[in-house]
């Protein structure tokens, strides 16, 4: 069996590493560079981290809300088969 890129542990905490150096140095450059905001409150200090936080976590709880919504039984499609088919499943 073939070992992907992400089989290894090792990979994974680069990548993680990675990220998580991007958003600091990002954090950072908050402080330093100059933005062309249209609203008053894009100039507030971590705007763009606290709205993709706070949109992330609206995302996941929609999720949740939606899943209840178009959730079926784990038998759902078992039980929708024609009677030819159940009497092929039972036969073998």
């Amino acid at each position: 069996m073939k070992k992907d890129f992400l089989d290894n542990p090792k990979n994974v905490k680069r990548i993680v590493h990675a990220l998580i150096a991007s958003c600091v140095i990002l954090f950072g450059l908050d402080f330093v560079l100059h933005r062309h905001t249209q609203h008053p409150w894009e100039e507030m200090f971590g705007f763009y981290a606290i709205y993709g936080f706070v949109s992330c976590v609206i995302l996941v709880l929609l999720a949740k809300e939606l899943r209840k919504l178009i959730m079926r039984n784990e038998d759902y499609y078992q039980s929708h088969q024609r009677p030819q088919q159940k009497q092929e499943e039972n036969n073998d």
